[in-house]
């Protein structure tokens, strides 16, 4: 098991930006696929982006693409959301999320198993 603590949300205004960090614990960062998600009120919870453990492949849901990146730093068991460019549609508690090693990048809750507690991200118009 993987412990994972979000950080960096807050408000913004439109077309400002936002970095995510979450801290892992507990196993070898770098073992995981980590992902974000985020979940909206009366919605349920979505893929944002996500990453191999070997860095080598990324993925992102179509409506943040050319906007946020996502990057781990391993030595330090680090993994950072680079959100620009922010809408009001990105309102949302953002999760970071670990899963078990995989080529692919899972894009579902279900293909990860450890997650963090949440950080609030609110965009103002």
């Amino acid at each position: 098991q993987v412990h994972l603590v979000e950080s960096g949300g807050g408000l913004v205004q439109t077309g400002g930006s936002l970095r995510l960090s979450c801290a892992a614990s507990g196993r070898t960062f770098s073992n995981y696929n980590m992902g974000w998600f985020r979940q909206a009120p009366g919605n349920e919870r979505e893929f944002v982006a996500g990453i191999t453990w070997f860095g080598g492949n990324t993925e992102y849901t179509r409506s943040v693409e050319g906007r946020f990146t996502i990057s781990s730093d391993n030595a330090k068991n680090t993994l950072y959301l680079q959100m620009t460019s922010l809408k009001a549609e990105d309102t949302a508690v953002y999760y970071c999320a670990a899963g078990p090693q995989r080529v692919k990048v899972k894009t579902t809750p279900t293909g990860y198993d450890d997650w963090g507690q949440g950080t609030q991200v609110t965009v103002s118009s």
